[in-house]
C-alpha cells in the first residue's frame, strides 16, 4: 500500500470508529469498547508507518480537486512533512492511551458509548488538521475540534459547571475562529490558492499584498484555539469536563491545532516584523501570567490547565523567534508528559475523592494508595519543570536556546525585540513552573493528616497508560539527536547559556518552594474543622470550608488551617488574591463584552415587544372590532334575524323610490 493510501486511512479509520460507536452505542454495547480502542491503535501504528516511511525527508504532496469553485480551487490534498508525521504519531499515542484509560475511568458512566465516539471523532478531526494540505480542509478539522470540545467538556451536563463551561469553550474560540476564517479568505485570495505548498510559494516570491493584516487576522484564531492571551480564559472552565478529555485537549489536540498551524504556515507569519512581536508579547504574557495564576489554584486540575496555557506560551515563543523546530520539539515532549499528569490526576482524584490540593494536604499516605501515580507523576512533574534529563528540560532549553540567538543578533528570521521579550518572559516562567510544579507534588502527595480513603485499587487499564507515556516523558528528549532531519536539520542540542540559566532557575524555584513549604506546615495549626470558617487565617475563596466538612467522616476531627499550610500564599504575598480568579480577566471581559452584549440584547427585546409588537397589535385591532360588532349581530334569535330582514327591505325601497323620484 502506498504511503498516500496509508496517510488516508488514519484519520478516516477513528471517523468510521465514531460513526459505528454511534450507530451501535444502543443496540449492541458489547462493542463500544472495541469500536473505541481498536480504530485509534490501528491508527496509530498506521502513522507510524507513514512516518518511518516519510522518514524526515522530502515532504510528501498528493491533491485531487473536490469541485470547481469557479474561483479559488479547494482540493483534498495531503502534505505530510517530518512535522506533520512526528504530530500524528503522538496523536495516536495520546488518544490511544486516553480511549483505554476511559474504559476503567468511565466504566459506570450510562453515556460512556457518546463520550467514546466524540473522543474519536476528536481524534479523526485533529488528524486531518495534521496531514491536511489544504486550508479550506483544514479549516473542517479545526472547527469539528471545536464542536467535539463543547459536547465532551460539557459531558457531565447535569451540572452548571460543565454547562456553562462548554458554552465558555465553544463562544471564545468562535471569538477567535471569525477573524481566522476572514484571514483564511484573504490569504487565500492573494496566494490565488488554499493549497499550503501554494501559499508557501506565494509568500516566498513576495506575493502577499497584506502580510501584516492576514497575520494578525490568524492570529486570533490562533489565539482561541490554542489558549493565547488574550483568549486562554476558556481552558481552565474546562476541567470541569472528564479527566480524559482533559488529558487529550491539552496534550494532542485542540490547543496544539494552533501551535501546530502557525508552524506550519510560519513564513506567512515571518513575513510581518510587526506580527512576530506581537507573537512575542502574546507568548510572554500568556506563559509568565499562567505560571503565576497556577501557583495560586486549589483545583489540581486547573493548575494542570494553567501549566499546558504557560507551555503554549513557549511554543508561541519559539514561533516568535522564528524556530518551528523547537516549537514543535516542545509540542511533542510537552505532549507526552502533560498527558500523563492528567491521567495521573485522575488516579489521584479517583483515590482521594476530591480536586481539592488544600483537602489532599491533610491526608496522609496518599502516594501509598496510588505508587503508580505518584511516581509517573513525579517523572511528569521533573519533566514540566525542565530538569535535566528528562524531556522537558531539552525542548524547553531548544526554545530559550532560539530565543537567545535571536536576541543576540545572531539570525534574522525574527526581530531582535522579539528575541529578547521571549528569553526574559521565558526564564522568569522557569522559576515559576518549577515553582507550581513542587508545590503541586507536595501538597498532593506529602499532606500531614489522617490516612487517605482506601477505595480500592485502580483499574489496571487505568495504570499501565502510565508508564507508558513515563517512557517519553523520560526519554523523549534525547530526540534531538537521532530525529534532526524531522525538525528541518535543526540543531536541537541546548545552548550551555540558557541551560544553565534555565535549570539554575528552576532549581531555585522548586527549592524555594520546598522551603516555604516546610515554613508553613512547621507554623499550621491544628484546628477543629468546625472552626475552620471562623479561623481569622481562612479564607473561603482559596479552600471552600463547606469541601472541607464535607469529607469529616473520612478526615477525622482536626485539619490544618488552609491558608498558612499553602506555600503559593507566601510566595505571592498580595498577588495571590488576584492570581487565584486568573487575574480578574473574566470580570473585565464581563464588563466590557458580555454586559453590554445582554444590555443590547434587552434593549432589541423591548423594542420587539413595545414598539413592533404594538404595530402588530394595532394591525389587528380593526379587524378584531368589526369582528366583534358582526358578532354581536348574531344572536340565533330567529325573530331578529326576519325584523332586520325586512327593515333592510324597506330601506331598500325607500332608497329605490327615491332614486326613481329623482330620476
Amino acid at each position: 500500500m502506498t504511503t498516500t493510501a496509508l496517510a488516508v486511512l488514519v484519520p478516516l479509520l477513528p471517523f468510521l470508529g465514531a460513526a459505528a460507536g454511534l450507530l451501535l452505542g444502543r443496540t449492541a454495547p458489547g462493542y463500544v469498547r472495541p469500536l473505541a480502542v481498536l480504530p485509534s491503535l490501528t491508527s496509530l501504528v498506521l502513522a507510524v508507518l507513514v512516518a518511518v516511511r516519510q522518514g524526515g525527508g522530502q515532504a510528501i504532496n498528493a491533491a485531487t480537486e473536490l469541485t470547481p469553485t469557479g474561483s479559488v480551487p479547494i482540493e483534498l490534498a495531503l502534505r505530510i512533512d517530518g512535522f506533520a508525521a512526528l504530530v500524528a504519531v503522538l496523536v495516536g499515542v495520546v488518544a490511544s492511551c486516553v480511549q483505554i484509560y476511559s474504559t476503567g475511568y468511565l466504566r459506570d458512566d450510562p453515556r460512556y458509548p457518546s463520550y467514546a465516539a466524540l473522543v474519536s471523532l476528536f481524534t479523526s478531526a485533529m488528524l486531518l488538521v495534521v496531514y491536511s494540505g489544504d486550508l479550506i480542509v483544514l479549516l473542517v478539522g479545526w472547527e469539528v475540534m471545536g464542536i467535539c470540545s463543547y459536547f465532551l467538556v460539557g459531558h457531565y451536563w447535569e451540572t452548571p459547571e460543565a454547562r456553562a463551561a462548554s458554552i465558555k469553550a465553544f463562544l471564545v474560540t468562535k471569538l477567535g475562529d471569525v477573524p481566522f476564517l476572514i484571514g483564511l479568505f484573504a490569504l487565500g485570495t492573494d496566494a490565488g490558492s488554499f493549497r499550503i505548498t501554494t501559499v508557501l510559494g506565494t509568500v516566498a516570491s513576495g506575493g502577499l499584498h497584506h502580510p501584516t493584516l492576514i497575520a494578525l487576522l490568524l492570529l486570533a484564531g490562533v489565539a482561541g484555539k490554542s489558549a493565547l492571551f488574550p483568549l486562554h480564559t476558556w481552558l481552565p472552565d474546562a476541567m470541569a469536563g472528564p479527566t480524559p478529555v482533559s488529558a487529550l485537549i491539552h496534550a494532542a489536540t485542540m490547543v496544539a491545532a494552533g501551535i501546530y498551524f502557525v508552524a506550519r504556515l510560519l513564513p506567512v507569519f515571518q513575513a510581518s516584523s510587526a506580527a512576530m512581536v506581537v507573537l512575542a508579547v502574546m507568548a510572554a504574557v500568556t506563559m509568565a501570567g499562567s505560571a503565576l495564576a497556577a501557583l495560586a489554584q486549589d483545583d489540581i486540575k486547573r493548575v494542570l490547565a494553567y501549566s499546558t496555557i504557560g507551555q503554549l506560551g513557549y511554543m508561541a515563543g519559539a514561533l516568535a523567534v522564528g524556530d518551528r523546530g523547537a516549537a514543535v520539539f516542545h509540542l511533542l515532549s510537552h505532549g507526552a508528559f502533560k498527558a500523563l499528569l492528567f491521567l495521573a490526576a485522575g488516579v489521584i482524584i479517583h483515590a482521594s475523592g476530591t480536586n481539592s490540593l488544600a483537602v489532599m494536604s491533610r491526608m496522609t499516605g496518599l502516594r501509598s494508595r496510588v505508587p503508580d501515580a505518584y511516581w509517573t507523576m513525579t517523572v511528569a512533574l521533573l519533566a514540566l519543570a525542565a530538569i535535566p534529563p528528562f524531556s522537558g528540560f531539552f525542548s524547553k532549553e531548544a526554545v530559550l536556546g532560539a530565543a537567545e540567538h535571536v536576541a543576540t543578533g545572531h539570525t534574522e528570521h525574527a526581530p531582535g525585540s522579539a528575541g529578547w521579550i521571549v528569553l526574559v518572559a521565558g526564564l522568569v516562567t522557569a522559576v515559576l513552573t518549577a515553582a507550581y510544579a513542587t508545590r503541586l507534588w507536595l501538597l498532593a502527595f506529602h499532606g500531614r493528616g489522617v490516612e487517605a480513603p482506601d477505595h480500592g485499587k485502580e483499574p489496571r487499564s487505568m495504570t499501565v497508560v502510565l508508564w507508558v507515556l513515563a517512557v517519553p516523558s523520560l526519554a523523549f528528549g534525547l530526540a534531538y539527536g537521532p530525529l534532526p532531519d524531522w525538525f528541518d536539520g535543526r540543531d536541537l542540542t541546548p545552548v550551555l547559556t540558557t541551560s544553565v540559566l534555565g535549570t539554575g532557575l528552576a532549581l531555585v524555584g522548586g527549592i524555594v518552594t520546598y522551603g516555604a513549604w516546610r515554613h508553613t506546615t512547621a507554623l499550621a495549626p491544628r484546628i477543629p474543622l468546625g472552626a475552620v470558617a471562623a479561623h481569622p487565617d481562612a479564607d473561603a475563596g482559596v479552600v471552600e470550608a463547606e469541601a472541607i466538612a464535607s469529607h469529616a467522616p473520612a478526615f477525622g476531627d482536626v485539619a490544618y488551617a488552609p491558608d498558612p499550610a499553602d506555600p503559593g500564599r507566601l510566595l505571592l504575598g498580595p498577588l495571590y488574591r488576584h492570581a487565584a480568579v486568573g487575574f480578574h480577566l473574566d470580570a473585565v471581559y464581563n464588563v466590557l463584552f458580555v454586559r453590554p452584549v445582554q444590555a443590547g440584547a434587552a434593549l432589541v427585546r423591548f423594542l420587539d415587544r413595545e414598539v413592533v409588537d404594538t404595530y402588530v397589535r394595532g394591525a389587528a385591532a380593526l379587524p378584531r372590532l368589526l369582528g366583534a360588532a358582526v358578532r354581536r349581530a348574531q344572536t340565533g334569535n330567529v325573530q331578529t334575524y326576519v325584523s332586520a330582514l325586512l327593515a333592510g327591505t324597506v330601506v331598500l325601497v325607500v332608497a329605490a323610490l327615491l332614486v326613481a323620484t329623482g330620476a
